[in-house]
């Protein structure tokens, strides 16, 4: 999920940046050094300095790129086919690297990052749009009688992000994703919809 290496790019800048967002993304800020960037982007020291003013310029251009590809990625499953509800369920079932959690979303337990706005700003920015696309999708389903009507699509989705992110943090404690997958099945328990798309029959929909 949220992939486009490009650390085998001829453009140093690329390198430069992907190989800080694999890094933060595993490390996080603190354990991304310029050291380490170089030496896995294969950069020499000048031209890092060339493109960025130090450490936070680069991290904040990482940070940057991983939202952009969540939010691309984001927007095509809600802007693809089938019913509102088939968007939420191909979201909650979306393939990931389960162990290595989301690559914005760990940044978000990260203290110098949530500490300086800017860093911030790429996670904040990230989930609003994941709400977004939430939320749209729930009043979509809801008003097509997939969903209950009781339910509110802006809490709602907030429930279906955070279950997700906590999913991650459960998997990460145990090394298994199999906390990660009985919480995707209990969102989809909870809504009363099958890993098809399709409301369960055993569920009733006021």
């Amino acid at each position: 999920m949220y992939g486009g290496d490009v650390e085998t790019s001829s453009d140093p800048r690329a390198r430069l940046i992907e190989s800080a967002r694999q890094l933060i993304w595993d490390r996080g800020y603190v354990g991304t050094s310029p050291t380490a960037v170089l030496r896995r982007s294969g950069i020499g020291h000048g031209s890092m300095y060339h493109h960025f003013k130090g450490k936070p310029d680069l991290i904040l251009a990482a940070e940057r790129r991983s939202a952009e590809l969540m939010q691309a990625q984001l927007r095509q499953i809600f802007s693809g086919n089938g019913s509102g509800l088939q968007r939420i369920v191909a979201y909650l079932l979306l393939e990931r690297d389960v162990l290595r959690g989301c690559s914005v979303g760990r940044l978000a337990g990260d203290p110098e990052i949530i500490a300086d706005d800017e860093l911030r700003k790429p996670v904040r920015d990230t989930f609003t749009v994941l709400v977004q696309c939430l939320t749209e999708a729930i009043a979509e389903a809801r008003a097509a009688g997939e969903l209950d009507a009781s339910l509110r699509p802006e809490q709602t989705a907030a429930a279906l992000a955070a279950i997700v992110q906590g999913g991650y943090a459960l998997a990460r404690a145990e090394q298994s994703a199999e906390p990660f997958n009985h919480a995707i099945q209990g969102a989809l328990d909870l809504l009363g919809v099958t890993a098809d798309g399709k409301t369960d029959p055993a569920h009733v929909v006021g």
